[in-house]
């Protein structure tokens, strides 16, 4: 595995202030999602897939879509937990993988079988109903194998053009070695998720891929930074990525 399934580190955090600006929407009158628009009407034909950590469409994560909107992309949030996220500080005894497995009501699960149809509805949908001709993702730690997952050749797991991705977890290995585009990496200087061995195993897969490739490693952050960060920290607020 390119990287470590989901722990107590995925849920703790803070929230940010600010107001959003976008709206709430379905994907394929089921799924909901976050949409935020540039202002104006010129369509790019560019859009982006936001796939977030399994706190999933919440305060942090509609700001960092309104910035990217802001900056001329039509952001699109999606809700990949199927009405299930998870309320941040999780308990110290909280069953992350029975909530994986099971979800919190014991018949909604967040296995990859679930969520991807999730996506691939989503890619649709900013193709058809948007006009999106190029697709570009981000997948912040749950997200991220989702993104992964969506970045190949092979049907029906394509759509996904160019993708970043943050503090990933649950990456296995064949699914990073499967991708075909360009792909950015964000990782934490401490990680029991995403640690040195997984990252330089990751930096082997992508290297013999040969498609463009970059990691950054931030200092003095730990997983989650890029999406739960405590922005009274210069660091932390520094490193802060969306």
């Amino acid at each position: 595995m390119a990287s470590n399934p989901p722990s107590k580190c995925c849920v703790v955090g803070f929230r940010h202030e600010g107001e959003s600006t976008g709206t709430m929407t379905k994907v394929a009158d089921k799924w909901d999602a976050y949409i935020a628009k540039p202002s104006g009407t010129q369509k790019t034909g560019k859009a982006l897939l936001f796939l977030p950590d399994i706190i999933g469409i919440w305060q942090n994560s509609k700001l960092m879509a309104d910035q990217l909107a802001s900056q001329g992309y039509l952001t699109l949030v999606l809700d990949i937990f199927n009405g299930d996220p998870l309320p941040l500080n999780r308990p110290d005894d909280f069953d992350f993988m029975g909530w994986m497995t099971k979800g919190s009501t014991g018949n909604n699960p967040h296995t990859k079988e679930a969520v991807d149809p999730i996506v691939q509805a989503a890619i649709k949908t900013l193709k058809e109903e948007y006009g999106a001709t190029k697709i570009g993702a981000l997948g912040y730690c749950f997200g991220a194998k989702s993104l992964v997952r969506h970045m190949t050749t092979t049907a029906p797991f394509t759509g996904i053009d160019v993708g970043f991705i943050a503090h990933p977890s649950f990456v296995d290995e064949e699914e990073l070695a499967a991708i075909n585009g360009p792909l950015s990496i964000a990782a934490a200087e401490t990680d029991s998720i995403f640690p040195a061995e997984k990252r330089h195993k990751s930096e082997e897969i992508l290297k013999e891929k040969g498609l463009p490739y970059q990691i950054n490693l931030y200092s003095q952050v730990v997983h989650g930074f890029a999406m739960r960060a405590d922005l009274s920290k210069k660091q932390e607020k520094y490193t802060r990525v969306g």
